[in-house]
């Protein structure tokens, strides 16, 4: 099966942009670095700025994705779903399957609370990508921004299942990674100073008080090497 056939599978309108294309997206809200990373010719050189982008976000928190990403990706390119341009990535498995990756466009947050958030979140969805995860699961990664999971608007069983006290505030709590079998990578408002946040399950017991990053950075290279 072809790529285009393996993506319609999950979205039957995604389309490429072609190198034409490519050269009259000025006026399409595509930042001016993406630009510059669609109009490099030279594939080698594409990766660098690619890369270079990712640092300058990122270098310290995804260190090990970074690092997986320059040394197994294969292709990068633009695509389109329903008016939306977002950036795929094929990616070289462990075993040499190849698994795809979707980064969507930098955005302006949707969250009345955006400010309240760690910077390097922040930076992450303005700058970076909105949301970045394995194309056929839309988990495994970061979530676009009109995904992220508000805990307060869900019902959750597994709070009746709690050995102790809830240790987050649902009103405050969001989460933003999500593992596609019910685990969720989470960030409490009023506990997030240097990236505190919550590793919370729907059938386990939660763990409170770990890193943001190093459980996001673990879990997609983990995605990465072998979904």
């Amino acid at each position: 099966m072809d790529k285009l056939a393996f993506l319609k599978q999950y979205r039957k309108s995604i389309v490429f942009v072609s190198d034409k294309e490519l050269l009259q997206l000025e006026n399409e809200n595509i930042p001016e670095k993406w630009l510059e990373i669609f109009q490099e010719t030279d594939k080698s050189i594409q990766k660098d700025k690619l890369i270079a982008l990712w640092k300058s976000v990122c270098e310290k928190e995804l260190s090990n994705t970074i690092s997986y990403i320059k040394e197994n990706l294969v292709e990068l390119e633009l695509i389109l779903d329903n008016g939306k341009y977002a950036v795929l990535y094929s990616i070289k498995s462990e075993n040499g399957e190849i698994h795809y990756y979707e980064g969507g466009i930098p955005t302006k947050s949707v969250l009345t609370n955006w400010a309240a958030f760690p910077q390097v979140i922040k930076s992450f969805y303005e700058k970076l990508h909105n949301g970045f995860y394995y194309f056929a699961s839309s988990a495994m990664g970061l979530v676009p921004m009109g995904h992220v999971t508000y805990f307060d608007e869900f019902e959750w069983g597994i709070l009746e299942e709690l050995d102790e006290a809830l240790g987050i505030n649902m009103e405050k709590t969001y989460g933003f990674f999500q593992n596609g079998m019910g685990g969720y990578v989470a960030i409490d408002l009023d506990n997030c100073t240097d990236d505190t946040a919550t590793l919370w399950f729907t059938n386990d017991q939660p763990d409170y008080d770990v890193s943001f990053w190093d459980i996001v950075d673990e879990w997609i290279v983990i995605g990465m090497q072998d979904i």
